[in-house]
């Protein structure tokens, strides 16, 4: 599968779509501090709040921008595609907030920096997309590196259950990607709305209480309108004005930036490893997408394997 050619936009627009994403990037990483600031004891209630906030701001961002009757044909159109990257979505935004239980921020967004290599990991074993060699040795040190990460769980310094699901939001981002780039036509922002919805229905179900003080509704209030819902504005709306690499080299900003909110603002120190597994895992992503935005630059040698950010 071939990459799907962009738009033409004017350098300005590219300008403009290069700041967008690294500002989707930016509120995403703002996610684990806000979470640390939240004192409810339930998971799921900050599930449902956070999805409810998201879905609410969504919605009236594409009431204002496609119209009330614009927005249901949206949701109309997405077909099973969208259904699908709405389920991804759901089960990763409910496990991001459960995982920060078990384990630190810096493994959570660390072991999501891998999604690029992962999704084209994903596009070869499904749809036999193109891999280069550069995409397998990339994918092989992200591999290596995850694997120092959640090395701490195998001797009890970290709980295999927060590690095991900072990779099961990984694979969901991941397949989310695929799905996206398979069908083009899918627009992201109804289908993360979709998602945020069914987090939402499925955290009510299992919520011991909807009760929260003014103080956490302030903070569940930003971590689902700041945090999820205008990154995905932000990342929807500048995405489609640079090209796939690009979008994917801004996107790094968010595991990198993300554990040095929570460590300046809460003191969580990574651990060894995680720094050791990160950094790995960090490097190869920026080494291998340098690469690829060099090839994609040249015209004469089309792009076959560059994999957009999953955020």
């Amino acid at each position: 599968m071939t990459n799907i050619a962009s738009p033409a936009v004017s350098p300005r627009e590219e300008r403009a779509g290069m700041l967008l994403v690294f500002f989707s990037a930016l509120m995403w990483s703002f996610g684990g501090t806000i979470a640390r600031f939240i004192t409810v004891g339930d998971s799921w209630t900050v599930i449902f709040w956070r999805s409810v906030w998201a879905a609410a701001f969504l919605i009236c961002f594409m009431a204002w921008r496609d119209g009330w009757r614009g927005m249901l044909k949206l949701f109309r159109d997405m077909g099973l595609p969208g259904l699908a990257v709405g389920a991804c979505f759901a089960t990763a935004s409910t496990a991001f907030v459960v995982a920060l239980a078990y384990t630190t921020v810096a493994n959570i967004l660390l072991m999501q920096a891998g999604v690029p290599l992962l999704a084209a990991l994903f596009a070869w074993a499904l749809f036999r997309e193109r891999v280069t060699v550069a995409t397998w040795l990339a994918i092989a040190a992200v591999i290596a590196g995850v694997a120092i990460m959640v090395s701490e769980s195998l001797d009890g310094a970290v709980s295999p259950i927060g590690d095991g699901l900072a990779l099961l939001i990984a694979l969901m981002f991941s397949i989310a990607t695929v799905i996206t780039r398979r069908f083009s036509s899918v627009r992201m922002t109804p289908a993360t709305c979709l998602g945020t919805m069914l987090a939402a229905g499925f955290a009510a179900s299992q919520a011991s209480t909807f009760a929260v003080s003014a103080s956490d509704m302030g903070f569940l209030f930003a971590f689902g309108v700041v945090n999820l819902g205008l990154g995905l504005v932000f990342f929807a709306t500048g995405a489609r004005l640079i090209p796939a690499a690009v979008g994917a080299l801004l996107g790094t900003f968010e595991p990198i930036l993300g554990p040095i909110w929570v460590w300046l603002v809460h003191s969580e120190v990574p651990s060894g490893r995680t720094i050791l597994g990160g950094a790995v895992v960090v490097t190869a992503l920026l080494v291998h997408i340098g690469l690829e935005f060099k090839r994609q630059t040249r015209p004469e040698r089309a792009g076959v394997t560059g994999v957009p950010s999953p955020n």
